[in-house]
């Protein structure tokens, strides 16, 4: 009888899972099964895991591996150059895939109508192929990290795969996790994973670690991204990565290559490492042994590693060189620590120093030393940064271009630092990133990207944003021309929360985009990081209609995702609530109680009214951020501050009183956006959502465009152009020429100096401007650019 209970349960159990037709291949309460070769390196194993997992959340159901590769298994993957995987593609006729020999590409195609083929070039493009049936079923790489829920469903069949093969554009593609110390550090240590094991005591400057179980969560986020790298956080306040148990293993088992930031050379965190580990002053000049010493020590304990190695040095953590008094000097040291660190990793690493990752990363001084002469070995990848603020500044020239080591990127979507930290909401204009990465791309900056996150949350979609470019630079899938990046940012939201609520929130994100780029919220205080002139709040240079018009335009965005927030799905809403909703509402809040403060320093008879709206806003940043924090039964309790650094734009605003007028900006005469031209010529490119105006225009060397005006009264022109900030193509140089009609062009150079202060003014008001005056012509006439250097971006024009 008990046999027979048995045969009867396991025959309704085939009859429930027994498909429609033979092209099921996912099924609730019903096996699948899968075969990976288990001498398939760990990481195709680890991305399995994951597959499983994602299969058993959506249908219920059971991804099971499989003995060998047969026509009844339902998912046969493995590397080409498995000899498994080539006897049974020989023994079913198939050709070997066009991927063999790339780099982390992968292959998914149909055999008949039974069975799904996965084939990678290597570990990692076999693990991203795997993943990519995660996506194909309807899992976002955010259903950890931004609570994505993924919806149920109760069959997938084999005709829904997607049959195709992708490499990357960018061999190696990551994130920077920096400026820990208000979100991801104290987060992992009091929250997530307080478990976690140190080499050290976590106490005194130590606030907290980020282990292994936080970092298991990040590889899975990059590997979900297609991402390969990892520069892990490296602040004073926590552990660093090597010190705290379990992290390398965690990197090996996700396949991740360990790499590290421009002031951390030979995979050593000296911010923190050398006071524990070190000995004497980290000063290669006068204590060179004791430096060398230390960094052979771990690269004794990397042994063969995935690691891209840093080189060059500079202070413990973001500063000069000790020791070193000018660039001259600057230079000879570093080309003495370069030949130093060469030697070294052919003694620990491999004999042949060129078959080693490495990167150098002139950033900030050292990218004056490199343009003083400073020569880097060929095969070492130079790794260019931006400005800190999105602002790319040196594209490789022509002998750069060519390097064996080739060239990346090292960019930024959260920052600390001059003139004003946003670390905040992580706000960067999209298109501005695309503009930049596209030109880095065309200009063969191909090799390595890396994007500073900050904390990662919440900039979720920036990250899932240059890591798609870094994965398809022609983003596959995207509306193509001007418009690719709201398309991108269209599908993103209608895969995220369904098509209904994407497409009413796509306007209202290229709103806030917009709004945001114009000035970010942590600069409404019009004050400056590490500036006594700038410390304390001051008035924007706004009039009162300008006021207005901001504050309803934020009032509008904030409603709206208010009202949106019903049609969200529920498995969405937390989703929702920390990608769109939060930083909509408090980049709102922001603005108010700067700009009420800033009515009420000047309207002593509302003064008390104006105030406490300026506090009230205050209170409800207060209040959004508890909420995030609490969300779901508190999974990201400390994740998100209400004051990163606890800079004075944070605080409720102090309350003066001011016994000047507010400003008054009255309007041009004629304002074009870039894109409003009557005649244009030369190459040139447009990108929705660029700017002030979202229609900037890019001018190749040569480019012109101009703009007709009528109805002119007055017996001179003042034409205020008005750019996009970026820094030089090509050259050093980024020179325009404006004239109207026949008269002789002047000619404005737009390149500015880091650090410089205008460089600073630029980057609060997110446009450089230069003014040409000229005599009147007549009523009408034309307004002439022409862009005597590669890549100047005109956003408005501004005729007065």
């Amino acid at each position: 009888m008990h046999k027979k209970n048995i045969f009867w349960l396991l025959s309704i159990y085939m009859l429930m899972c027994a498909p429609v037709s033979a092209q099921v291949l996912f099924e609730k309460d019903c096996q699948t099964e899968i075969f990976v070769g288990k001498e398939e390196k760990e990481v195709v194993h680890t991305a399995l895991e994951i597959l499983q997992k994602d299969v058993k959340n959506v249908f219920d159901a059971r991804l099971v591996p499989a003995s060998a590769p047969g026509h009844d298994i339902e998912i046969v993957a493995g590397t080409v150059d498995n000899p498994e995987m080539q006897a049974y593609l020989k023994r079913n006729e198939v050709d070997l895939p066009p991927i063999m020999g790339q780099w982390e590409a992968f292959q998914i195609r149909k055999l008949g109508k039974k069975q799904v083929l996965v084939t990678g070039s290597d570990a990692r493009g076999l693990a991203y192929g795997l993943l990519e049936i995660s996506r194909m079923i309807g899992v976002s790489p955010w259903e950890w990290w931004a609570d994505v829920t993924p919806d149920k469903r109760d069959r997938f069949l084999v005709s829904e795969i997607k049959e195709g093969q992708q490499a990357p554009s960018v061999q190696f593609r990551g994130i920077f996790l920096n400026d820990e110390d208000w979100g991801l550090t104290p987060w992992s240590t009091k929250n997530f994973e307080p478990e976690a094991q140190t080499q050290y005591p976590v106490k005194g400057r130590f606030k907290g670690q980020v282990g292994p179980k936080t970092y298991a969560k990040v590889f899975e986020l990059l590997l979900r991204l297609r991402a390969n790298t990892i520069w892990p956080a490296m602040h004073e306040v926590t552990m660093p990565f090597y010190f705290v148990e379990g992290n390398r293993k965690m990197a090996e088992r996700y396949g991740i290559v360990v790499s590290t930031s421009h002031c951390e050379p030979m995979m050593r965190n000296s911010a923190t490492e050398w006071d524990l580990a070190g000995k004497g002053d980290y000063n290669f000049l006068k204590n060179r042994q004791a430096v060398v010493d230390y960094w052979t020590d771990r690269l004794k304990e990397l042994g063969h590693s995935d690691n891209i190695f840093t080189m060059g040095m500079r202070g413990k953590h973001d500063g000069r060189m000790i020791g070193v008094k000018n660039t001259h000097e600057y230079k000879d040291a570093l080309n003495a620590v370069l030949q130093v660190q060469d030697s070294l990793l052919r003694q620990y690493i491999h004999p042949d120093s060129k078959k080693i990752p490495q990167q150098f990363v002139p950033y900030k001084e050292v990218l004056d030393v490199y343009r003083a002469g400073l020569e880097v070995p060929d095969h070492i990848t130079l790794v260019w940064p931006d400005d800190n603020f999105g602002y790319i500044l040196h594209f490789p020239d022509e002998k750069e271009r060519k390097r064996t080591g080739g060239n990346g990127v090292y960019y930024h979507t959260s920052y600390w630092g001059e003139p004003h930290d946003f670390l905040w909401l992580g706000i960067v204009q999209p298109s501005l990133m695309y503009q930049q990465m596209k030109t880095a791309y065309d200009r063969n900056m191909r090799k390595i990207w890396v994007l500073n996150v900050g904390d990662i949350k919440p900039s979720e979609y920036l990250t899932e944003f240059f890591l798609d470019m870094a994965w398809d630079i022609n983003l596959s899938g995207c509306k193509s021309g001007s418009g690719v990046v709201f398309s991108h940012l269209g599908n993103w939201l209608n895969q995220t929360f369904g098509k209904k609520t994407g497409k009413e929130l796509l306007p209202l994100m290229k709103d806030f985009y917009l709004l945001s780029h114009i000035r970010k919220p942590e600069f409404m205080g019009n004050t400056r990081t590490y500036d006594k002139r700038h410390e304390q709040i001051a008035d924007l240079p706004w009039s009162t209609e300008e006021i207005n018009e901001r504050l309803e335009q934020f009032k509008k965005l904030s409603d709206r995702v208010e009202k949106l927030y019903a049609t969200v799905p529920s498995n969405r809403k937390e989703a929702y609530f920390e990608m769109i909703q939060y930083p909509v509402q408090a980049s709102n809040e922001m603005n108010k109680k700067m700009l009420y403060a800033q009515f009420a320093r000047h309207t002593p008879s509302d003064s008390a009214s104006l105030w406490k709206k300026s506090d009230a806003a205050y209170d409800s940043i207060v209040s959004l951020t508890r909420r995030f924090n609490s969300l779901l039964d508190g999974k990201w309790n400390s994740i998100m501050s209400v004051g990163p650094r606890g800079l004075i734009v944070f605080d409720k605003v102090k309350r003066t009183a001011s016994s000047t007028a507010l400003v008054s900006s009255p309007a041009p005469l004629q304002l074009w956006n870039g894109t409003e031209h009557d005649a244009v010529t030369g190459q040139h490119t447009v990108i929705d959502g660029l700017g002030h105006s979202g229609k900037a225009i890019y001018l190749g060397k040569g480019g012109t465009v101009e703009y007709e005006y009528r109805n002119f009264r007055k017996d001179s022109l003042t034409v205020e152009v008005c750019l996009v900030p970026t820094h030089a193509v090509e050259g050093g140089k980024l020179r325009f020429a404006v004239s109207t009609d026949d008269r002789e062009p002047q000619v404005f150079d737009c390149e500015t100096a880091e650090y410089s202060e205008e460089w600073k003014v630029n980057i609060l008001r997110a446009q450089a401007v230069k003014t040409a005056r000229f005599p009147s012509g007549g009523r009408k006439g034309r307004i002439k650019i022409t862009a005597l250097d590669e890549g100047v971006v005109i956003d408005q024009i501004r005729l007065r």
